[in-house]
């Protein structure tokens, strides 16, 4: 989708630096006044929070670099003395650690929005696999920065999951060494994990930019799936979109300095306010909230399968369960794109997404009795949610008719609100009417 702009400097100056790098220029086409559909709803204003909280994050995490020490003699101290001693200090850390937990809520709507408006559907293909890498690296970052604080779940945490790794045939041991700096989770580890934790935030930051990129050559997508056919369909992203991507922003940052002003230290684990210690093994091992559905889908293969062991098959399901989103383009093969125009498809959505959260809830859990059996249930629904169920949906599901374009659907949808307002105050007079009669 091209924009088109009537950007002209209007003094000297303005004309020189344009001329010699079109930055304004730049922005004022591809942002201000980039083509939008004129029926995007307020599910698309994430993208924009996502932006925002990715700036905060690194910033935040810049400025608590400065004063962290990665040793594990110290890195607990350190974190302390931030909090403690630094000035804002406290509202820079906890700003940094709610970050983490708003980060991925936000990311959760923006991916389930594009699953159920079928924002990965041609010719968004490349727009959705690099959201999926984004989000892998997302993962990566929140687990190592997770380690940091040297606390026991920080602890735990790294030597369960990197012990992972050394069930991968071959090689397996070589990239547990790698990660760990040797044999055990240590100094080594927690330096590696530290110098990971700072670089990450700037490649996904170069991967968002290449989303964004992505995601301006097709044009955004709506809630009708109907591709723009007309500039009659689409209004100037400035100043529309950006009034309604601050809105959501500020609603979304009042939850948010609710939890860095008075409860910082909720979305966290107890045991990771005490010191790691590495002969002291808690009762309960577990990731942070956001990462809970994998960890459960990781338990819950506690069988061998033909010549894979259980350990190398929880491996294999964890990973499985979010690579299997990057071909999601080619497993999902219906033309119609919005999850609105599909009766099939949306209880099966809905249920995958509370499959989802009681996922989530399952990895919190001990790995016993009726938790395994639940994980096992909700692992199965949420691979053949995908292998299974899409396909089949694809081939005997019959949508609804779509509208001919976006300004049809939008007239429409005003039309019927309109008719159905004029019958209900005919209804109104007529019983005004009928007790008057009376």
């Amino acid at each position: 989708m091209s924009s088109h702009s009537n950007y002209n400097p209007t003094n000297p100056v303005e004309k020189w630096f344009d001329e010699r790098l079109p930055l304004i220029r730049f922005s004022k086409e591809h942002l201000m006044d980039f083509p939008t559909p004129k029926n995007i709803n307020y599910w698309w204003t994430f993208g924009a929070v996502l932006a925002i909280m990715l700036v905060m994050q690194i910033v935040t995490g810049i400025i608590l670099a400065m004063h962290y020490v990665p040793n594990i003699e110290m890195a607990f101290d350190s974190v302390e003395h931030i909090r403690r001693n630094v000035n804002y200090g406290r509202i820079i850390q906890g700003t940094h650690a709610v970050g983490a937990s708003m980060f991925f809520f936000a990311v959760y709507i923006h991916m389930f929005r594009g699953l159920y408006y079928g924002s990965y559907k041609a010719p968004r293909e490349i727009l959705w696999i690099l959201g999926v890498i984004i989000f892998l690296l997302m993962m990566a970052t929140s687990f190592m920065g997770y380690v940091l604080p040297w606390g026991q779940m920080s602890f735990w945490g790294a030597t369960v999951i990197t012990n992972v790794f050394s069930a991968i045939p071959l090689v397996g041991n070589t990239i547990l060494e790698f990660l760990v700096g040797g044999f055990v989770v240590d100094n080594p580890t927690l330096n590696r994990f530290f110098s990971l934790h700072y670089l990450l935030p700037f490649i996904i930051a170069a991967v968002v930019a290449l989303h964004i990129w992505a995601l301006h050559v097709p044009g955004n997508g709506n809630p009708t799936g109907v591709e723009v056919k007309s500039s009659a369909d689409t209004v100037p992203f400035h100043p529309y979109y950006t009034m309604k991507d601050l809105f959501v922003i500020v609603v979304f940052f009042i939850p948010f300095a609710w939890f860095v002003f008075f409860a910082p230290d909720i979305l966290g684990h107890a045991d990771n306010y005490i010191r790691a210690n590495p002969f002291i093994t808690p009762a309960k091992i577990v990731p942070e909230w956001y990462l809970l559905p994998f960890y459960a889908m990781l338990r819950a293969v506690d069988f061998d399968l033909l010549f894979i062991n259980a350990k190398l098959g929880g491996v294999i399901v964890m990973f499985g369960s979010i690579l299997i989103l990057m071909v999601l383009p080619w497993l999902d093969r219906s033309k119609t794109r919005s999850g609105n125009f599909r009766p099939m498809f949306r209880p099966f959505f809905w249920l995958f997404v509370l499959n989802f959260m009681m996922l989530m809830y399952l990895g919190a859990q001990a790995a016993e009795g009726i938790y395994v059996i639940l994980s096992k249930v909700g692992t199965a629904y949420y691979f053949g949610y995908f292998l299974i169920i899409l396909p089949i949906l694809a081939r005997i599901e019959t949508p609804k008719p779509l509208p001919n374009s976006i300004s049809e659907s939008i007239l429409d949808k005003y039309e019927a609100k309109a008719l159905k307002q004029e019958k209900m105050r005919g209804e109104g007079n007529s019983e005004i009417q009928g007790k008057g009669g009376k």
